[in-house]
């Protein structure tokens, strides 16, 4: 009882393979989810600032299109403009040129809590006084624990 491994006409040898029609997106995938992992641990080391003891407020997150410039004020008076220390004297014709005399961009100030509330004010109403429209106050969410 032997098997042939014959073909029925004759020839002997292997079937031809035709070539696969499909795309094997198998490994497409796993490289996109790799990457989605290091996006996701990366990101938030990425984030780097002023450090600001920030208020909490329960308020809506504010969505942006652009990136907004942040104006922080420390405790001790010092004005930072994005991670940069800068005069308060210097701080309105800065601002305009980082903008490129567009009035249209946001600006977020950040206080810190121990800064008294006149001093954000005083300080958000001379970046208005200059022609910036889109000012507003950052807070941190408060922790529900």
């Amino acid at each position: 009882m032997g098997a042939s491994l014959n073909k029925p006409d004759g020839r002997a040898g292997r079937s031809r393979h035709r070539p696969m029609g499909e795309i094997n997106v198998t490994p497409f995938v796993d490289v996109m989810l790799v990457l989605l992992i290091v996006f996701m641990v990366t990101a938030p080391l990425l984030t780097v600032g002023i450090p600001v003891d920030l208020p909490k407020t329960r308020a809506g997150q504010i969505s942006a299109n652009a990136a907004p410039l942040v104006v922080s004020i420390q405790e001790g008076g010092e004005i930072y403009l994005q991670d940069n220390a800068i005069a308060e004297e210097q701080l309105i014709p800065r601002l305009t040129a980082v903008s490129e005399a567009n009035p249209d961009v946001r600006i977020f100030v950040r206080g810190d809590r121990a800064v008294s509330y006149g001093e954000v004010v005083e300080l958000m109403g001379r970046i208005q006084t200059a022609g910036f429209e889109r000012v507003a106050l950052v807070a941190q969410l408060p922790d529900d624990g």
